[in-house]
């Protein structure tokens, strides 16, 4: 067996338990980033090769402690080559493989439970059938997602100036999926007016009948297209795994309406948002793990903050609960509640409210809530303002997951033709750096 990270080997009281996590590009662009020569290829045929690689071990994350028991933690951190785009486009299979080897990989590492990340946690059903074929527990890492994206909403409604939310309305569109139902349910508990939007009718009738009985009381109103009701809604929480489509007119929402986007990646453009000014669209709820913890990898977030569907696989490690834990589409509130005890137990904190990559600083937010405040004073111009955002929208192709919906060119598809041969000695080098780096870790 390969040795372990230094700090490992050193005895101490509290052995380290051990987690691993995997995650993929969330585009193309975080491939070049990692090797600027496939900016010389086509992007489809660079999504497509890196798609065929087998998972690639990219190193430790340590530092991690519960600053109530001194639990030590320690990750490993795995990535598949495929984006968003290609684990949907391929059978379940596809992916559910590569997982499964990560997962193989992971356990000779010493790791006693795997976290999924992104869309390896969306393909197909969700886990369930990665940690049944699995010998490592397997958690999807949804419910301290849910948990972190709500107290997130909280804080960011708060912040913009709603003193009582309980008296506003809330639309949650993706509202059928396994996040998204979810917070239908904690959400309509807490405010009790609720919008669920979702293409799937059948699948919204039962999730209105279930809160319905879980909350008397509850108004929910559920549509296949948020654009009616979504100036009505003073929060709306985006939780889809759609591609290349407009998922909300921003447009249209309500003056000083909080945005919260759960989806990775987003669900709504920076673009898009910046038509509406007086509008807060912020990312789902990202986590500070205790310790300090140091990722030795760029995962796109400041130095010491998790997505929280990794923070979910530390948290279980610190807690010594190695159990597979959020699986399949149906999460358990019960669920959602215990892992936000355990994060308040052992010092696990929210990040600050970022929109885009970067903390909203408050400046930012008291010029967001004076335009809202100026805009509810003045219907006319918000009508104006309305249309002009709209008109400007119309110019901006349909996206979400940063895919827009237009078909590759001709010259993109003869592009990736010619350069095959290029693609298949890409492959051999990509093959060739993942042996060295997993003989060298």
């Amino acid at each position: 067996m390969e040795a372990l990270p230094m700090e490992t080997q050193t005895a101490t009281a509290t052995p380290v338990s051990r987690f691993a996590f995997v995650i993929h590009p969330l585009s193309v662009d975080h491939i070049h980033k990692h090797y600027p020569w496939a900016r010389l290829l086509p992007d489809s045929l660079v999504e497509a090769v890196a798609a065929r690689m087998p998972p690639m071990y990219l190193g430790p994350i340590t530092g991690g402690r519960s600053p109530l028991t001194g639990q030590r933690i320690e990750g490993l951190l795995f990535t598949l080559g495929a984006t968003p785009r290609q684990i949907m486009g391929h059978g379940e299979e596809f992916t559910y493989s590569r997982l499964l080897a990560a997962a193989k990989m992971a356990e000779t590492r010493g790791a006693r439970i795997m976290g999924l990340g992104a869309f390896t946690k969306v393909v197909g059903d969700a886990g369930m059938t990665v940690a049944r074929e699995s010998e490592l527990p397997i958690t999807s890492g949804n419910s301290l997602t849910v948990a972190a994206t709500l107290e997130a909403a909280k804080q960011a409604v708060v912040r913009m100036g709603v003193k009582d939310l309980t008296r506003g309305r809330a639309m949650i569109v993706g509202a059928t999926g396994a996040i998204g139902s979810v917070c239908s349910r904690l959400i309509a508990a807490a405010i009790r007016d609720v919008v669920l939007v979702s293409i799937e009718p059948e699948r919204l009738a039962a999730l209105q009948r279930i809160i319905e009985e879980e909350t008397p009381g509850a108004q929910v109103v559920t549509t296949t297209s948020s654009a009616e009701l979504i100036g009505e809604c003073d929060l709306v929480v985006t939780a889809t795994s759609a591609f290349g489509q407009r998922v909300i007119d921003i447009s249209q929402c309500k003056p000083g309406a909080v945005i919260c986007d759960v989806a990775l990646p987003s669900d709504i453009s920076r673009e898009e948002a910046d038509l509406r000014p007086d509008v807060l669209v912020v990312e789902g709820g990202e986590v500070v793990i205790p310790g300090p913890i140091d990722f030795h990898y760029d995962v796109g977030l400041p130095p010491g903050t998790a997505y929280a569907c990794l923070a979910e696989a530390a948290l279980l490690a610190m807690e010594g609960r190695f159990e597979d834990y959020t699986l399949g589409r149906n999460i358990e509130i019960g669920r959602v509640k215990e892992m936000y005890r355990m994060f308040q137990k052992h010092g696990f904190k929210l990040a600050g409210l970022r929109s885009f990559g970067r903390y909203v600083t408050d400046e930012e937010l008291a010029a967001k809530r004076a335009l809202a405040d100026r805009l509810r004073n003045d219907p006319q111009e918000l009508v104006r303002v309305k249309a002009g955002a709209h008109a400007k929208l119309a110019e901006i192709p349909p996206m979400s997951k940063g895919v827009r919906a237009e078909a590759p060119s001709k010259k993109a598809w003869w592009g990736a033709l010619a350069a095959a041969g290029i693609g298949v000695g890409a492959f051999a080098v990509l093959r060739y750096r993942r042996r060295r780096i997993s003989s060298t870790a």
